[in-house]
């Protein structure tokens, strides 16, 4: 049975869709050798922006035009078997097309418009070992319908000053959500995004949602990376794009935790060992170097 994963966040601008594109990518890799089942990516997003992201520009035009995105499925105009494109060896996508931003217009009224997306994907839980939700920047009907079709959350979050007070938002929506519509729905966990090492802000905004929420924190951290901002206009995640870079690391690492949260194999993280000379992302890690840091007076 696939484990089907929102990634959510009401902030704009804290590396949802980034961390969709390439923690779909991350997983693919990390079960390839097993018997798993492939990775299903859905664009809930009208910016399509995890769409373009793994699609080339040749081929965009053309998949949008086709009018088999989830738009067209979620409004009940084709069946969503006929909206999948695959886009890698193990990897499915349901697309985001420009009438997305329409969706939630056409809904607003239909009956049962919160569990309109579980009905939709309820036939393909058994397909896929991993299905992502990429959603747009607010509490909208698209939003809640992925809380409603899903069986966890998971909530990137940027390293800085208010991300805590929106942190605080995101856990009162889900609490009401889980109470009228989805008594199921738990969080995945909490990763921090855009880690800057050398901002003492960064540590601190760590050190606060290690203390408040230890238990679903990732011990994977994503740090600020150019090759992260570059890979989505060439149409391919950073591991593809630059398999050796911290991004890369980084998600693969996060990969790896929420595999094995989900029940897979234990594997030692990448994070924790990384190759010799490189910096290791694993938030024991970085904590240790800032401790040393400080006491040097640094």
């Amino acid at each position: 049975m696939g484990r089907l994963v929102v990634i959510a966040n009401q902030k704009g601008g804290v590396g949802k869709t980034t961390t969709a594109i390439n923690l779909a990518v991350a997983l693919a890799q990390a079960i390839q050798a097993s018997p798993n089942l492939p990775i299903l990516l859905i664009d809930l997003d009208p910016q399509g922006n995890a769409t373009s992201g793994l699609i080339p520009q040749g081929e965009l035009a053309g998949l949008k035009a086709s009018r088999k995105t989830i738009y067209e499925a979620i409004v009940g105009r084709i069946e969503v078997a006929d909206a999948l494109h695959r886009i890698r060896d193990s990897i499915f996508l349901l697309p985001s097309g420009p009438d997305l931003v329409g969706a939630e217009v056409e809904l607003a009224s239909a009956e049962g418009r919160e569990r309109r997306l579980k009905e939709l994907l309820a036939p393909l839980h058994s397909q896929y070992s991993f299905i992502l939700i990429d959603t747009p920047p607010s509490l909208g009907l698209l939003t809640l319908n992925a809380m409603v079709a899903a069986d966890s959350i998971l909530v990137p979050m940027q390293c800085e000053y208010y991300a805590l007070e929106g942190l605080s938002a995101l856990l009162g929506t889900i609490a009401k959500v889980r109470k009228v519509l989805n008594p199921s729905l738990r969080i995945d966990g909490i990763v921090l995004t855009m880690f800057d090492s050398r901002n003492r802000l960064s540590h601190e905004i760590a050190r606060d949602v290690n203390r408040h929420f230890p238990d679903q924190l990732f011990q994977s951290v994503i740090p600020r990376n150019v090759r992260l901002s570059e890979s989505p206009s060439h149409g391919l995640s950073v591991i593809e794009y630059d398999a050796k870079s911290a991004g890369a690391e980084a998600y693969r690492a996060l990969a790896g935790e929420m595999v094995q949260r989900a029940g897979g194999v234990p594997a030692v993280s990448a994070a924790e060992c990384p190759e010799p000379g490189r910096k290791s992302w694993n938030l024991r890690a970085l904590f240790s170097r800032e401790g040393d840091r400080m006491r040097r007076g640094g």
